[in-house]
C-alpha cells in the first residue's frame, strides 16, 4: 500500500473516485455527442475560449488587485490567510449570477406567462444571497483572527519577562 501511495501520490480510493467520475463524464459525453455533435463541439470551443481567454484573465486581475489592496495591514495583526475568505463568496456569487443571469436581469420573455412567477424577485434575492455569503465569510474570518490572536496571546504568556528563548520555560533543573 505504501508503495502504491508513493507511486500514485494519493490513497487508492482517490484513484477509484477519479476513474468513476471519468466514466460518468464519458458516458454523458457519448450520449450527448450522439444527439447533438455540433452543439457539443460549439459549447466546448466556446467554453474554452470564454474561460481561458476572457474570464481567467479577468478574475486573475481582480484577485491580484484585491491581494495588493488588502495586503497593507497592521503589523500587530496575526498573519491569517484572508484571501480565500474573499474568493469563496465571490466565486459562489458569480456562479449564481452566471446560472441565473437571464432571470436576474429580466432577459426572459414569457416567463411569467409560462410559470406564473414574477421576475421582480430574482435581483433582490441574488443580492441577498451574495450579502449572506460575504457576511458569513466575514464572520468566519473574524473567528479565525480571534483564534489566531488567542494562540499568540497564549504563546506570549508562556514567556516570562527576562527569559531568553533558549532557556527552559518550565521549572527544570538549572
Amino acid at each position: 500500500m505504501a508503495r502504491f501511495v508513493r507511486w500514485y501520490g494519493a490513497n487508492p480510493l482517490h484513484l477509484l473516485a477519479l476513474i468513476c467520475s471519468f466514466a460518468v463524464a464519458a458516458y454523458a459525453a457519448v450520449r450527448l455527442f450522439a444527439v447533438q455533435p455540433l452543439g457539443v463541439a460549439v459549447w466546448f470551443v466556446g467554453a474554452a475560449i470564454g474561460h481561458d481567454l476572457i474570464l481567467f484573465p479577468l478574475y486573475t486581475i481582480a484577485d491580484r488587485s484585491a491581494q495588493s489592496v488588502l495586503h497593507h495591514r497592521a503589523d500587530r495583526l496575526p498573519a491569517v490567510p484572508w484571501v480565500n475568505y474573499l474568493r469563496v463568496p465571490a466565486f459562489l456569487s458569480g456562479l449564481l449570477l452566471l446560472v441565473w443571469f437571464p432571470l436576474i436581469f429580466r432577459m426572459v420573455n414569457g416567463f411569467h406567462d409560462a410559470t406564473g412567477l414574477s421576475l421582480d424577485v430574482y435581483l433582490g434575492r441574488w443580492l441577498a444571497v451574495t450579502a449572506v455569503l460575504f457576511g458569513a465569510a466575514a464572520v468566519a474570518f473574524a473567528l479565525s483572527l480571534r483564534r489566531a490572536r488567542r494562540v499568540i496571546g497564549t504563546q506570549e504568556r508562556r514567556r516570562a519577562p527576562g527569559r531568553g528563548d533558549d532557556e527552559p520555560q518550565h521549572g527544570g533543573p538549572q
